[in-house]
């Protein structure tokens, strides 16, 4: 079996590695246009920060590592075009320019994702950078070290982690979003006004609900930004507006969701036969909704490389659909979210109510016994969750996975209030704060008068 295997990141390297170790006999060959595989993009404002001092921790395989499994890395190749029914593809060497032509029976497609670089004036100046694969990195922090005014433009999560890492850099830093408020898509309005509370408090500027119009600057250097609400001066503007997928080599080959991410079946298979996909370059099964949609995260990409591999061969294993759960630490709160905020859902037409609750998350005779922040979101009528967010300065994110399961199982909110939880008092109180926001969402029980005989 001939496996062609084009881009090498998250789910490149999990459909890889996977089909090496359950296919021995398989020739694999794998084509990337980096210089480098595998890198964790999420470690980026860590690395820039200083948290992660040695670069190379981002990396988990290599070229090397890879060979030692029997797969052919061909680094530095960019493929240009592929025939999914003539099951071939043609790429180019960058180094040397030479053109080469090769087949196979199955294709992996783990292209991934680019940053959205929209056509503002003066984007071609100079220091105007973006944020997504290791050379980005290192630029980020090479130009950072004489900029002292930088702007970040998006406020989605690596925009958020960028502005903390520059500000505890000692830089000045101000957060431009389209949108009226940061991490808009990830939690409710509660849950953003105290995020950036602490971000204005930390010395941020925050610019929301402004859009970027042009860059202005001299001698060739970014100078300022400029948006449809004022300017703001800048020696260095990272681009963080958002990801698209990269899947022009399969487009009129396979079918595709509006903004061309490839949309595949519960074993990876695309509408093409012998044709798999996984990771950024694809739409996933989204169970709050029970529709595709298009949610770049590093966990998905895993998950459906592996499956991939599974796969390749015979339907095997079934893909269960993402929550989209993720989470981030800024400053001192400890946050997380799955599924559908409630903005979100009614956007989407679904019927929702929410539950929230705010409380010490353990005992109060416990020497600290921090405040929990934890918000369901659930259908009116079936009272299935679909979605929650929690934050916490104890590190209760794993809570969110908990959740996560629920909404992928269907169940509701009621059985939350009712789950079985342990209790001990370094933890958590005799009513779990899972049970609470559940019992507090219960509707009240209906009493009948008795009838007198």
């Amino acid at each position: 079996m001939k496996v062609a295997v084009i881009g090498c990141t998250h789910a490149g390297t999990a459909a890889i590695v996977n089909t090496a170790k359950l296919y021995p006999d398989a020739e694999i060959t794998v084509y990337e246009r980096n210089d480098n595989i595998s890198f964790l993009s999420c470690g980026i404002a860590l690395y820039v920060g200083g948290v992660v001092e040695d670069a190379q921790g981002l990396f988990y395989s290599s070229p090397q590592q890879l060979a030692e499994l029997g797969v052919t890395t061909k680094m530095l190749h960019e493929v240009t075009s592929v025939d999914t029914d003539a099951k071939t593809l043609t790429a180019r060497n960058l180094n040397t320019g030479e053109v080469l032509t090769d087949t196979f029976d199955k294709l992996i497609v783990t292209t991934g994702s680019w940053p959205i670089i929209p056509k503002f004036e003066g984007i071609e100046l100079n220091n105007i950078v973006l944020s997504k694969n290791f050379n980005h990195s290192n630029t980020i922090i090479e130009k950072a070290k004489t900029a002292r005014n930088i702007v970040v433009v998006g406020a989605g999560y690596i925009g958020v982690e960028l502005v903390e890492a520059f500000q505890m850099n000692g830089k000045q830093v101000t957060l431009i979003d389209a949108e009226d408020r940061i991490l808009s898509k990830y939690l409710d309005p509660e849950f953003t006004a105290r995020t950036e509370q602490t971000l204005t408090e930390q010395g941020i500027q925050l610019a929301l609900n402004e859009k970027v119009v042009r860059f202005e600057g001299e001698n060739g250097n970014v100078t300022t930004v400029v948006t449809d609400r004022g300017e703001h001066t800048a020696d260095m503007v990272i681009l963080c507006i958002g990801f698209r997928p990269q899947t022009e080599l399969l487009a009129g080959q396979v079918d595709m969701l509006p903004n061309g991410a490839i949309i595949v079946d519960k074993y990876m298979q695309t509408s093409k036969k012998d044709v798999y996909a996984a990771g950024d370059s694809c739409a996933i099964y989204y169970n709050p909704t029970g529709q595709h949609a298009y949610i770049p995260l590093a966990t998905n990409a895993v998950r459906m490389g592996t499956l991939v591999a599974r796969n390749l061969v015979q339907p095997t294993t079934e893909y269960m659909g993402t929550q989209g759960t993720s989470g981030i630490k800024i400053y001192e709160d400890n946050i997380a979210a799955t599924g559908m905020t409630e903005t979100a859902a009614r956007l989407a037409g679904l019927d929702v109510e929410a539950s929230t609750i705010e409380d010490n998350y353990r005992p109060e005779f416990m020497p600290t016994h921090e405040k929990v922040t934890l918000k369901v979101v659930y259908e009116k009528t079936s009272r299935r969750i679909v979605g929650a967010q929690i934050m916490s300065h104890a590190d209760l994110t794993q809570s969110i996975n908990t959740i996560s399961v629920f909404i992928q199982a269907g169940m509701t909110v009621d059985q939350l209030a009712f789950v079985d939880f342990f209790f001990q008092p370094h933890y958590n109180k005799p009513w779990n704060y899972l049970n609470s926001v559940g019992l507090q969402a219960l509707p009240p029980v209906a009493v009948k008068e008795p009838v007198n005989a």
